[in-house]
């Protein structure tokens, strides 16, 4: 059977990464399968990011460029990716290039038996003061919602369309991947956790520890939490008429 794979990359002044990632996505992808996207989502970059993304599409026909006028956060760039993409299995990835593309591979053979395939950094190339916060985050989210992943940001994951037909996520800043995968496992989805190599930033700066991102994140989460009913998910995802799979 052929897999039919969307790749969603969110890019945000990633004009210096966008060459080394997209020829590692289409490369990778080519040695899976026949029938592929991939879509840049340039979330109000500042850069030349859009350029270089549409300058990357004339050479790599299955690229798709999509492109939000001003910053809507992560998750805004996430979820449009999600809901533009087109095959049935949909992974994403950062345009960093801190991750390995190739690592795909790790996860593909799991996808048969898993709704949900995702890649936890081992070890993670970050400093340690975004190293602390991401554990202080996966300690409150835990916290509030019970176990849910080894690494709940890492943002190398392969999912089936039908989970976020099941579960839309409401988030739009950094606790998208954290409401995605609370809602994931309400709703019943089995999720397989798999090591990948994390790559050190090497061009560019990352976001993610900026105070305004971090505040958004914990009041994302906190009005998550106050609004989450677990029993309008649980079971959803048979209902809709999803095979049940083995955890």
């Amino acid at each position: 059977m052929i897999l039919r794979i969307s790749a969603v990359l969110p890019a945000y002044n990633e004009e210096g990464n966008l060459p080394r990632t997209i020829p590692a996505v289409v490369q990778t992808l080519s040695q899976i399968t026949s029938d592929f996207e991939v879509l840049v989502v340039d979330d109000g970059s500042r850069d030349r990011t859009a350029e270089v993304a549409q300058e990357l599409a004339a050479r790599y026909p299955q690229l798709r460029v999509i492109r939000h006028e001003a910053n809507k956060g992560y998750g805004g760039a996430l979820w449009t990716g999600f809901t533009s993409a087109t095959r049935d299995l949909i992974f994403f990835t950062d345009a960093d290039y801190q991750f390995d593309i190739a690592d795909l591979h790790r996860l593909i053979p799991h996808i048969g038996e898993y709704d949900l395939v995702i890649g936890y950094r081992s070890p993670r190339r970050d400093r340690f003061v975004r190293k602390l916060n991401a554990l202080g985050w996966k300690l409150v989210v835990h916290l509030l919602f019970g176990y849910t992943a080894r690494d709940v940001d890492c943002a190398f994951k392969l999912f089936r369309r039908e989970v976020i037909e099941v579960c839309p996520i409401e988030s739009r800043g950094a606790t998208f991947s954290a409401e995605l995968l609370i809602k994931a496992r309400a709703a019943g989805f089995c999720i397989k956790e798999v090591p990948v190599k994390h790559l050190p930033r090497t061009i560019g700066s990352a976001t993610g520890a900026r105070p305004a991102v971090i505040l958004r994140a914990f009041k994302e989460l906190i009005r998550f939490r106050l609004t989450f009913d677990r029993r309008t998910l649980e079971g959803s995802s048979l209902r809709a008429g999803r095979p049940e799979r083995s955890h």
